[in-house]
């Protein structure tokens, strides 16, 4: 099949197409998108339009079948049929830079060059009968968010009806729109290796346009969103290590742990490093801050960001940590435990489609498992701060209220839960507990 040819020069269509079939194999769509980028030579416009079409397909997966299903008499038999179907009502209904006509003549020759030859007639039918029913459809997909929210807004029943009963259908439609839109940059600065007053000049001589960013948990000059910028990798101030690239969700948790200069800190599931790095920031590098995570090869990934960003005062520690006879016991841990992730499918697009309900009672079974084990390495008088990227109360809250109620050592002092159509920031939760001290009581 043409299709399964070397991708260079290929284009984006041809592209999305291909990483769309290699999705039904179970690959991350994300993972997928960069090994294929990085195979081929686009234009940054093709690629950007590349990925505007990858991820905007499995963002709206559910509605596109819906729009497809009413004008087939049955479904396609074939995934590939069905992508190519996807591809061409996504660039006509979402892709306003696409031309309507364009989109489908391009989407026709797309299914004669990959062997769907003989459904090109059906192919074009479909197009073309929603190309006269432009208008009426645009109304149809518009009423479809109100009658049927999941497959307006393109998200799993079960997980939509979940969201409705906490938080009712207004703020629901408002996290499956934020959901569905393409997730703003931002950067931290590295203090370990400049300040804002440096940083930012570098910034404009590279050609990067910025906005800073605030909120009531985040130190000022420390967070900054991203309105345009060249590839990161051809930035001398990324190379050098000047900023790291994160959520500003993701620095609450490092921020409630507050650990200080020449303690000794552990940070549990410390992969890719992002908090880890942050972590070392806060201590000055100074003192002992372990890296633990149950592989090893996620674990070189921190070393890599460490060794960007200047870290040194961060050690591996191995994944049978917590199966050593007695390890030494830390100023303050951060758990930030696996969890469902429905805090950050903004950002892990095909994540919504691959969640299951009976998942969520897996984790929150082992998250309850790593506070018990974590705690255990806690010095009395230390901090404990268990963190997720997941809305769902069964990872956050009610693990915590779990463990509290089997170990009165510790107390909770306070949490928190970033919601994304309040806070304007990826979904996440912290809790911040402390350890009694002997003469406590």
């Amino acid at each position: 099949m043409r299709l399964l040819a070397v991708m260079t020069g290929r284009k984006p269509r041809e592209i999305t197409l291909r990483i769309l079939q290699r999705r039904q194999s179970g690959g991350f769509v994300e993972d997928l998108l960069e090994t294929a980028l990085a195979r081929t030579q686009l234009i940054p416009e093709d690629r950007h339009l590349c990925q505007q079409l990858v991820y905007g397909i499995v963002r709206w997966e559910a509605t596109l079948d819906w729009l497809i299903a009413r004008k087939a008499a049955r479904a396609p038999s074939k995934p590939l049929l069905q992508n190519i179907l996807r591809l061409g009502l996504f660039q006509i209904f979402w892709l306003q830079r696409i031309p309507p006509h364009a989109a489908v003549n391009e989407t026709v020759e797309l299914a004669r060059q990959v062997g769907c030859g003989s459904q090109t007639g059906f192919t074009n039918a479909l197009l073309r009968n929603y190309l006269r029913e432009f208008d009426a459809t645009v109304s149809l997909l518009a009423g479809l968010k109100a009658a049927e929210p999941y497959l307006g807004y393109s998200h799993p029943q079960w997980l939509v009806a979940r969201w409705q009963g906490r938080w009712g259908p207004d703020r629901t439609a408002q996290l499956m729109e934020w959901n569905n839109t393409p997730a703003t940059p931002f950067a931290r600065v590295n203090t370990l290796r400049t300040e804002p007053g440096r940083l930012l000049p570098q910034w404009r001589e590279e050609g990067v346009s910025y906005d800073v960013f605030l909120r009531d948990w985040l130190p000022e000059n420390l967070v900054f969103s991203f309105k345009s910028h060249p590839p990161l990798n051809r930035l001398e101030s990324f190379r050098q290590g000047l900023f790291y690239v994160q959520d500003p969700s993701t620095l609450l948790a490092p921020l409630e742990l507050a650990p200080q200069p020449g303690e000794a800190v552990l940070d549990l599931c410390a992969a890719p490093g992002g908090k880890l790095t942050f972590l070392a920031a806060l201590m000055g590098n100074q003192g002992e801050l372990a890296a633990h995570d149950l592989a090893l090869q996620r674990l070189k990934l921190v070393e890599e960001n460490c060794a960007r960003l200047g870290v040194t005062c961060a050690r591996p520690v191995s994944p049978a940590f917590f199966q050593e006879d007695s390890p030494a016991p830390f100023d303050r841990i951060l758990i930030d435990a696996p969890c469902s992730n429905t805090g950050v499918l903004r950002r892990r697009v095909d994540l919504r489609w691959r969640i299951r309900p009976e998942e969520i009672q897996r984790l929150s079974r082992r998250q309850l498992d790593l506070l018990r084990q974590a705690s255990a390495c806690l010095k009395p008088g230390g901090v404990l701060v268990y963190s997720t990227c997941s809305l769902e109360p069964e990872e956050n809250g009610r693990v915590v209220k779990e463990f509290l109620a089997e170990s009165p050592e510790f107390k909770l002092e306070r949490e928190r839960e970033l919601l994304p159509f309040k806070d304007r920031v990826d979904g996440a939760y912290a809790a911040r507990l402390t350890r009694k001290n002997m003469d406590d009581g």
